[in-house]
């Protein structure tokens, strides 16, 4: 996957992008990560990509040419017009199952808007998806797109050590992920379950998913609604809310 971050601060991305596992997908060739400054593409000789907003108001407001200049250029380079992402407080909330979908392309663009916004003739014409990680104000969409980038280069087939590590993570299947153990066995009075120890595979994925379905009724219980539940599931919730039941916490 190609990825291409238009930003006027290519320093601040940097870092993120240059350690761990991203890092190694670079290496391998899995994820080419182009930080791609705003400001080359200014048509004034101050590089500025900001003015006064028309009918005033606080603020600046970035302008379109920079911002054309720049998705056009990484266009000519692909030879196509790529998805162009815009990170915004007004957009798609950021999910795991977006993620997902972002994962299967094979270039993405993101715009990172300071100041007031983007001139909206940008919004317009180049961005195909809006997305927000929040409903918070940043100062300015670099930190929202690193977020949105490692998520979906982590989806990359080989970019994570097992295919499995990330079909079991939270949100995945719709649920919250099950608690891990690991050495020691015993570490200041508290014991890692004794199923996990058992070696009997099928008892661990049914305690696992008990768990997984645990922590999410407690937790965002919300998420069951649109999670697809088999009729196992279905029967270990009926249990686990009767337990809960007899113990007046339901």
């Amino acid at each position: 996957m190609r990825v291409d971050i238009l930003t006027l601060f290519p320093e601040m991305l940097a870092g993120p992008f240059s350690t761990s596992i991203l890092k190694r997908a670079q290496e391998r060739g899995l994820l080419e990560i182009n930080l791609v400054n705003i400001r080359d593409f200014s048509t004034n000789k101050h590089h500025t990509v900001d003015d006064t907003p028309y009918g005033g108001g606080a603020g600046m407001v970035m302008g379109p040419e920079p911002l054309f200049g720049a998705v056009e250029q990484v266009a000519r380079e692909l030879g196509f017009v790529p998805r162009v992402v815009l990170m915004s407080p007004q957009g798609r909330p950021f999910s795991q199952a977006l993620a997902v979908e972002l994962s299967y392309e094979k270039n993405l663009v993101f715009i990172c808007g300071h100041y007031e916004g983007i001139d909206e003739r940008v919004r317009d014409t180049l961005v195909t998806d809006e997305i927000s990680i929040g409903d918070y104000i940043l100062t300015g969409g670099e930190l929202p797109a690193a977020v949105v980038v490692d998520a979906v280069a982590r989806l990359i087939p080989g970019v994570l050590g097992e295919a499995a590590s990330a079909e079991e993570e939270s949100f995945t299947a719709g649920l919250l992920e099950y608690p891990h153990y690991t050495r020691p066995r015993e570490y200041r009075g508290q014991e890692v379950p004794e199923v996990l120890l058992s070696g009997h595979h099928e008892e661990i994925r049914k305690w696992r998913r008990r768990q997984s379905l645990l922590r999410t009724l407690e937790r965002r219980p919300e998420l069951l609604n649109q999670a697809e539940l088999t009729g196992e599931d279905k029967k270990i919730l009926g249990e686990i809310r009767d337990s809960l039941l007899d113990l007046n916490l339901c």
